[in-house]
């Protein structure tokens, strides 16, 4: 995170009152701020079925994107907001990045420069950790397919996200 430094707009944390994220949500757009909530799609049991319900990745804390020349004190009269999260004694700057990463994530897509075909990776979790391979395609959110040398020919495999990086 970074001080606050430049005129142009900025993302910043807002810490929000107890379970009130999705009314200070509400109540910032209304003033035509503009803010971002990641939120998730879990699966709870309710009454014993299954649902699908959107939660917060970040209860309790929302993003908003100011610029100097914004009403900043407006936001301590809005009904749901707490606080603008501090550090080092001023209003702390996301980037750019982390917020186009959290969007990608929260909407179920993979970031678009995450990989390309023929890309070398390199397995660094399980049972066929300290592997390289050619990444191949995404299949799904959350696995890859990989061509490796197995058995003394090529194999597509799936593996998680999450086991693999650049070589």
């Amino acid at each position: 995170m970074e001080r606050l430094s430049t005129t142009q707009p900025a993302w910043y944390l807002l810490q929000c009152k107890a379970r009130q994220d999705s009314r200070a949500e509400e109540n910032l757009l209304r003033q035509n701020y503009v803010t971002f909530r990641p939120q998730l799609v879990a699966q709870r049991v309710l009454r014993g079925k299954p649902h699908c319900v959107l939660e917060s990745l970040f209860p309790g804390y929302l993003f908003i994107q100011l610029s100097h020349e914004d009403n900043w004190s407006a936001l301590r009269s809005t009904r749901g907001v707490s606080r603008i999260v501090n550090f080092n004694h001023g209003p702390a700057t996301v980037t750019d990045q982390v917020i186009e990463h959290l969007r990608a994530r929260c909407s179920g897509e993979v970031p678009s420069q995450a990989f390309r075909p023929g890309d070398k990776l390199q397995i660094i979790q399980g049972p066929l950790s300290t592997l390289e391979g050619i990444f191949l395609a995404m299949d799904g959110t959350e696995r890859v397919m990989i061509l490796l040398q197995l058995l003394s020919r090529e194999q597509p495999v799936r593996v998680p996200l999450n086991h693999i990086k650049s070589a």
